[in-house]
């Protein structure tokens, strides 16, 4: 028997629970045991989100959800800056483009988080419609200090959306909506939220909607309005994906049940986990301790290891799936996902996977010292 173990950023591992509540019969949509599930859904978001706005669900994945938000605020010609730290913040890029926005796509160094004085001179040249950032960029393994980089647009901009991608972040790591003044933020149900791909939250602010009354993007699918009529219901505008809604549900109330700052902690925790085993063994990694993200971290493999070839023998020799560098971090990096149903013990079993794979391929390391790192660690 071969277990296989699923050890990237999402698609996450997820719970008997929530495979539990997905083996459900199909019910109607518009009808009111339906909507009841609908609506426990929507308040328990809100509680993931810290926020009072409204919150809609689309049956999208997380570029979905980003582009949903895009298109109900925009217009074409609005001038836009895009605060883009990866592969995530390049795709906020590219959905503006698509739509006619006049992008300031303001590039950071992979590794590093968005740095607010580059944030303030861009602010302070000019008035723009909208900043969009990642709150994790899933790509690097990094985390922007979005309470920070919100202060400075409302302190320079006040009138600016802030656009906040929280796909792999939400419920990973603190995200308060409300008190930081986010206009639309958006999530997937594939990471910490413990449930598989098809599902895009996204939350909208007062200030969003007054942009949306006034967005001359083409819309039909993704537009709030209609949303926005059968939400109080308990309804969607198209057909819901049932199971994975019933899915949502469990995986909600499993992280009410845990808390939310115990989440919070456990996957910080994983976080330094993995990053002291890297460390111990003498790895690189490509985000600094000040911006690690506690839901992915990107290693540098030995010198003479090829990323690409970490990713292939983990899996063929060990049913471990490890995530790619990404772009023009391909072949460069591997990354290990630490969100959602995730524990100690499946990164130390991971991690000795990936020290026996090094030593069998000859690299020089200090062999088992990262697995040992760890154990002193619980």
């Amino acid at each position: 028997m071969i277990k296989y173990n699923l050890m990237i950023p999402g698609p996450t591992p997820i719970p008997t629970r929530v495979l539990a509540a997905m083996n459900h019969e199909m019910i109607g949509h518009r009808g009111p045991l339906f909507s009841a599930v609908m609506k426990e859904v929507m308040t328990d978001l809100k509680w993931a989100y810290e926020t009072d706005n409204d919150i809609f669900i689309y049956p999208s994945s997380g570029t979905g959800g980003m582009e949903v938000a895009a298109v109900n605020v925009l217009s074409p010609g609005d001038k836009v800056i895009v605060l883009n730290i990866g592969n995530f913040g390049g795709r906020w890029a590219k959905i503006c483009t698509a739509y006619g926005a006049d992008v300031n796509n303001v590039k950071f160094d992979r590794g590093k988080a968005a740095d607010p004085k580059v944030l303030e001179a861009e602010l302070k040249k000019g008035l723009v419609k909208a900043v969009f950032m990642q709150q994790n960029e899933t790509s690097t393994g990094v985390i922007n200090d979005v309470e920070t980089l919100a202060k400075l647009v409302r302190k320079i901009q006040p009138d600016a959306l802030i656009m906040v991608d929280a796909v792999s972040g939400m419920m990973a790591a603190p995200l308060k909506t409300d008190v930081w003044d986010l206009d639309v933020v958006v999530s997937g149900s594939q990471k910490a939220f413990m449930v598989p791909p098809g599902v895009s939250a996204v939350s909208i602010s007062a200030r969003a909607w007054k942009a949306h009354e006034r967005s001359k993007c083409p819309k039909h699918y993704w537009d709030w309005s209609l949303m926005k009529e059968h939400a109080p219901k308990g309804h969607t505008y198209t057909t819901p994906p049932e199971s994975l809604i019933f899915g949502m549900r469990e995986g909600l109330r499993m992280l009410r049940e845990e808390g939310r700052e115990n989440v919070f902690a456990r996957h910080k925790f994983n976080r330094d986990l993995l990053r002291t085993a890297a460390r111990s063994l003498g790895l690189k990694l490509l985000a600094d301790d000040t911006c690690a993200s506690p839901a992915v971290t990107a290693i540098f493999p030995p010198e003479g290891v090829d990323g690409e070839e970490v990713r292939k023998l983990m899996r063929e020799d060990f049913s471990v799936e490890v995530a790619p560098g990404q772009s023009e971090l391909k072949s460069k990096i591997f990354r290990i996902g630490h969100l959602g149903y995730v524990d100690s013990l499946d990164l130390i079993g991971a991690w000795a996977a990936v020290e026996v794979l090094f030593k069998r391929l000859g690299a020089k390391i200090n062999f088992g010292a990262g697995v040992k790192a760890m154990m002193e660690m619980l």
